[in-house]
């Protein structure tokens, strides 16, 4: 069982914050592009010969950051679980969106997998097979960026180096990297095959 309703946890912060930052649940639109820089910061300096996946894309603020930034990818498809993110990212990229669960469903083959702020509200256990299923999904590596620590939250979803240096091992990632450099209380990680 989810943790919380995560169609009521992000319909009632779109509703009070519009399609912004705050919107999908950010503390800050900062936050967020700290966030996206230091996925950036792990992918290929040069992007056009690759398929991307933003696992969790909300309203697509990623690829939209990317465009900004002149890295994007050959082919980039967004997927979210939710109608209202289905909508709003599909206007605002132009762009191929999904609707899945991914924890669960069989997910499009991509060369990369991104993920930001998307595992935040998950349970341990939901975390564990969206990872999985993104990573498994890729050919070259899957970003993503989590809340770091060992805290215990009704609401929020946080994982220490330590669980994830262990899952990394269990999913027989090639190369394991790890920033918290950037946000306190955050993590950036790449699993690379």
């Amino acid at each position: 069982m989810p943790r919380i309703d995560s169609e009521k946890f992000y319909t009632s912060a779109i509703e009070m914050h519009g399609t912004s930052a705050k919107g999908v649940n950010w503390a800050s639109k900062e936050n967020q592009l700290l966030r996206f820089e230091a996925i950036l910061k792990l992918l290929p300096s040069r992007l056009t010969n690759f398929t991307l996946v933003d696992a969790g894309c909300g309203f697509g603020d990623l690829h939209t950051y990317m465009k900004k930034k002149k890295r994007l990818p050959k082919k980039y498809i967004g997927i979210d679980s939710l109608q209202d993110m289905y909508s709003i990212a599909s206007e605002q990229t132009g762009e191929e969106i999904l609707i899945a669960d991914i924890c669960k469903d069989k997910l499009p083959n991509a060369e990369y997998y991104v993920c930001s702020g998307a595992l935040n509200v998950l349970t341990k256990f939901e975390t564990r097979l969206f990872i999985q299923n993104c990573y498994n999904s890729s050919t070259q590596g899957f970003i993503f960026n989590a809340l770091l620590g060992d805290k215990e939250s009704e609401t929020y979803n946080y994982m220490t180096s330590v669980e994830i240096a262990k899952l990394a091992k269990e999913l027989k990632v090639r190369e394991l990297i790890m920033r918290n450099d950037y946000l306190d209380g955050d993590i950036t990680v790449g699993f690379f095959r």
